[in-house]
């Protein structure tokens, strides 16, 4: 029987071939199954049959012709690549997660809206229309903004009105957000504004997705926001550049002037119509799209801190006992509860026997210190924190933020306050508070690695110490990173400044709760992979002693990219490199089958009652709607 290799996105995959009369197409769609079959919900492929893409033979990028036979055009084993397959998110302002909207910001789909979204979408824009027309007053209509809510604008100038009202808040500061965060920000405000509450057109939200398909993004200044009413600056420099005016960035330009970027891409620049300025500004859509980056990398680090920790138990030859079903039952916190059981999968000795472990069976030590002991509690609250958090900002992805509402089926506007940002200030607050505590515990874990009072080991980690400092500085990086996290880690929701003439006399400061907790999150990567070095670092000199076979995995990716520490050499590029397979997930996905697969073997009296518990990936979004087309 023939086989032939597929690349599908990030995976090759062999697929057999019982017919080698069967098509190209046969060939490609039997992938996408396979690979959809392998992947957290389908890889986000639920309708396969209606897929096209383009199929090229690897050696030669030969093009193939979807209905020729496999027999005529391949050899076996032959390697093949789907290229141009277009995944669609079809947005309605209901369905949007953060997992997602991370997704979107990386560039792994282009958008389209569905049929129930652009027709409410049309609806509330004829009540706007009719509101026009009939020289009604409503705020940001027909009347100025803030502090001139009461300044009657003439039709003749509502165009000028809202091209003014961007040029003038566009007044952000500070260095652009990266390509994949303005993707976000974008994508995040069409799904705000699919919902129909903010009085958009068709026409213009059509040109907003064609230029987040096309990737031509608008330099958007990082500070400027207060966070109400809304991401006033931010958004406002996103609109600037879909009016062609202002810069703007894409992988076929660079950074270039907006209207030659929309030109080069065979866009047009959006025409405002009345209330279209307002309705691309008002929101919380910067704070909420990078809190969302916020939540998925801190649920990353997260998991991932529980294996890093049981290496470094592992390294400094704990006890298990702590990490006992029994233990947590008595204090049942699902985080705790979850942080427990991964200890277990990774170090039972029933499932996974460790030399290491065996070769202090019987010293007379009872108990660890808290850093190893107490894990499961302290790495537990930070999982529920994230699970906190991430139900408020998929809340917040979802919701209309607008002022004023537009409610076509009651044939009238309603000014209110959802633009407010408290919400995702105050969880981010608090996710970077939670989150923090992974790198405050890391921290005291390297520091017991280093120290030979403490571990056993040679000081510092390295052979001939004094000539060699081994990682003597690198645990003083993590004590600096950890230092700078405690002043990150002061609210900035507790504070609020009055603007706009007194108008706007509370706001969030969501934008700086946000763009913090990324860089608390950032820290705490970091530290965590100098401890995952130094545990690493520490098994050496246990050798030829052999940990648990899933801990060895993880200590082979490591050696994989980092050779063990013989004498002095310059560290950073090993942190680094280390930091950098915690960001792509890479010590999760080494370690995460023995999870499983321990999870699986659990007698079915001892599994968690909540379908969450001990879940694995995150929950997936309600009706979510992720087509290929």
């Amino acid at each position: 029987m023939p086989r032939f290799t597929v690349h599908v996105r990030d995976e090759w995959l062999t697929v057999p071939c019982k017919d080698a009369s069967y098509s190209i197409n046969w060939l490609g769609v039997e992938a996408l199954k396979r690979y959809a079959k392998n992947k957290p919900d389908n890889g986000g492929i639920p309708n396969i049959k209606d897929v096209r893409f383009v199929a090229r033979r690897c050696q030669g990028q030969g093009l193939l012709d979807g209905d020729d036979t496999i027999e005529d055009v391949l050899e076996d084993n032959d390697f093949v690549e789907l290229g141009n397959v277009k995944y669609y998110i079809f947005l309605d302002g209901n369905s949007l997660c953060s997992t997602d909207l991370v997704n979107l910001g990386r560039g792994r789909y282009k958008i389209k809206l569905t049929p129930e979204a652009e027709k409410k979408v049309e609806q509330s824009r004829e009540l706007l229309d009719t509101i026009v027309k009939e020289k009604k007053v409503v705020y940001g209509i027909t009347t100025g903004f803030g502090k001139f809510a009461r300044t009657v604008i003439p039709i003749s100038k509502l165009k000028e009105l809202q091209e003014n009202l961007i040029r003038s808040h566009s007044a952000g500061l500070g260095s652009p957000l990266s390509p994949e965060r303005t993707r976000m920000l974008l994508a995040l405000r069409i799904n705000v504004l699919a919902k129909g509450y903010s009085g958009i057109s068709l026409e213009t939200l059509h040109t907003m997705i064609q230029a987040f398909n096309a990737s031509c993004l608008s330099f958007v200044p990082e500070k400027g926001t207060v966070g109400a009413s809304g991401d006033l600056a931010p958004l406002s420099h996103l609109a600037l550049g879909l009016m062609g005016e202002g810069k703007m960035w894409s992988p076929k330009s660079g950074w270039a002037d907006a209207k030659y970027v929309l030109e080069a891409h065979g866009l047009r620049p959006i025409s405002l119509k009345p209330k279209e300025g307002l309705a691309l500004i008002n929101g919380t859509q910067m704070i909420t799209s990078l809190g969302a980056e916020a939540v998925e990398r801190a649920e990353s680090v997260a998991r991932q801190a529980d294996i890093i920790a049981a290496l470094t138990l592992e390294v400094l030859k704990g006890t298990t006992k702590a990490f006992d079903s029994d233990i947590h039952e008595l204090r049942p916190h699902l985080g705790q509860k979850e942080v427990a059981l991964r200890f277990r999968s990774l170090l039972d000795s029933d499932h996974h026997p460790s030399e290491i472990a065996e070769s202090h069976r019987f010293c007379d030590r009872v108990q660890d210190a808290y850093t190893m002991r107490c894990c499961p509690q302290v790495h537990g609250i930070v999982n529920d924190t994230i699970a906190f958090v991430r139900n408020i900002i998929n809340t917040e992805i979802n919701s209309a933020t607008d002022n004023p509402m537009v409610f076509a089926e009651r044939g009238e506007t309603i000014s209110g306050g959802n633009f407010h940002g408290e919400y995702p200030a105050k969880a981010l607050d608090y996710l970077a508070i939670g989150v923090h505590e992974l790198a405050s515990i890391s921290e005291r874990r390297i520091e017991r690695l280093c120290n030979p009072s403490l571990s056993e080991l040679p000081a510092f980690l390295v052979n001939e110490g004094g000539l060699n400092s081994g990682f003597m500085i690198a645990h003083c990086t993590a004590a600096a990173l950890v230092s700078e996290n405690k002043v990150l880690c002061h609210p900035s929701s507790v504070d609020s400044l009055s603007t706009s003439a007194a108008t706007e006399d509370h706001v969030s400061m969501g934008g700086w709760a946000a763009r913090k907790a990324l860089r608390v999150i950032e820290h705490v990567e970091q530290v965590l992979a100098i401890e995952l070095l130094a545990a690493c670092q520490g098994i050496e000199f246990l050798r030829p002693l052999r940990t648990t076979t899933p801990l060895e995995k993880v200590y082979d990716l490591v050696r994989s990219v980092v050779k063990p520490w013989i004498k002095d050499r310059f560290m950073s590029a090993d942190i680094e490199a280390v930091h950098r397979l915690l960001v792509d997930q890479k010590v999760w996905n080494v370690a995460k089958p023995y999870i499983e697969k321990y999870c699986t073997e659990l007698l079915p009296e001892s599994r968690p009652t909540s379908p969450t518990a001990f879940s694995l990936e995150p929950p997936p979004s309600p009706r979510k709607r992720v087509r290929l087309e």
